[in-house]
């Protein structure tokens, strides 16, 4: 691990004698998560800073759990939009970077600040900030760490991993399935969750189901409709406390998630994962290549890479076309899981009939006898 991962980090006032770098991504989890990168670049670069970002409050815990980040300063507002203010305290930051967005609101929220320097991509409605030039086709990863480049500022976006948890989980070794979304567009009708469930309980495994606050009925359908006992239903009356949640994945055989923050979980722990795309292509938003990730999409020939709307309440037709059977398949094909990252000994199981009525392997990557 290395050394900027591991500074204890700060959560209280500022550090007067230290200089500061205001980050701005006042957005969800998983958008946090896609900037890990450019954060890590960021401490690397300025590693006597105190990096302070600017998001909502509840990504506290998040943002202080990657290691990168010093202070979160509370920022939000409804939906994706910038927030109408910022309540920095103290001297001007000596360093301010947008990696929110790449519009007027977003610069001119920071320029208010009086930053020694800004870094952002150039629009013309603000001339002042000689950025590159914004792409809309470009995966959130590579967006960011393409514009700390452009400011020698050398980025890896493939560098998304965060500390694994001290935290014990509660159920090591289950295959964790999450129905939620934030969005209605990017949500697999619960029933198809409840299939593959039911179809991994009948592999043998342990199955977890997690959600997210208000998202209790979901989860608890899913687990009610797959056989699962009540005790397999993990948040939604509230989120899962961070820690926790990120014990849970962290030692998962595997997760089973839709396009939102939890499939970047699991792409920051290493965590194998299934992960089902409809609004916008996985080359856009989805893991990086790795055999212990799969992402399931199914455009149209001519679909570019955004051919819906990713915050639209029902679910895209494109996600509608991943099926249960797929899903298992999907499963089945990962690799073999490391047994060293489940704290408590596995079980093996003989396989048995999937909800397609094709024998699968009992876990990803061993054959069926």
């Amino acid at each position: 691990m290395t050394e900027e991962t591991t500074r204890p980090p700060r959560h209280d006032s500022p550090a007067p004698d230290r200089p500061r770098v205001l980050v701005l991504r006042a957005l969800g989890l998983g958008d946090l998560l896609t900037v890990v990168p450019a954060l890590r670049a960021l401490r690397r670069r300025f590693p006597a800073y105190e990096t302070v970002l600017a998001a909502p409050e509840r990504l506290t815990g998040p943002a202080l759990a990657t290691g990168l980040v010093d202070r979160l300063l509370p920022a939000s507002a409804p939906g994706r939009a910038v927030p109408s203010g910022l309540p920095w305290p103290g001297p001007p930051p000596d360093l301010a970077v947008d990696l929110h967005g790449n519009g007027p609101p977003s610069h001119l929220l920071l320029q208010r600040l009086r930053p020694r320097r800004l870094l952002a991509y150039a629009h013309p409605d603000t001339p002042g900030i000689e950025g590159p030039a914004w792409r809309d086709d470009e995966h959130e990863r590579d967006r960011w760490c393409r514009l700390l480049s452009w400011y020698g500022i050398d980025a890896d976006p493939a560098d998304v991993r965060i500390p694994s948890p001290a935290t014990p989980s509660p159920a090591p070794g289950a295959v964790v399935v999450h129905p939620g979304a934030d969005a209605g567009a990017r949500r697999w009708p619960p029933e198809r969750f409840a299939a593959v469930a039911r179809g991994l309980v009948a592999h043998g495994h342990k199955v977890m189901v997690t959600a997210g606050a208000g998202e209790e009925t979901t989860a608890r359908y899913v687990a009610s409709h797959a056989g699962l006992p009540a005790d397999a239903v993990l948040g939604g009356a509230a989120d899962v406390p961070f820690d926790r949640l990120t014990a849970v994945v962290a030692h998962a055989r595997c997760v089973i998630v839709g396009d939102t923050g939890l499939a970047h979980l699991a792409t920051a722990l290493g965590t194998p994962s299934v992960v089902l795309f409809g609004p916008v292509a996985p080359r856009l938003w989805g893991p990086p290549a790795d055999p212990r990730h799969r992402a399931l999409w199914h455009p149209d020939t001519d679909d570019a890479s955004r051919p819906g709307d990713a915050h639209g309440t029902q679910p895209d037709e494109r996600l509608l076309r991943i099926t249960p059977e797929e899903v298992l398949a999907a499963v089945g094909s990962l690799p073999e899981p490391d047994q060293s990252r489940f704290p408590a000994p596995l079980t093996d199981f003989p396989a048995r009939e999937s909800v397609a009525g094709r024998v699968r392997p009992p876990f990803p990557g061993r054959a069926a006898p």
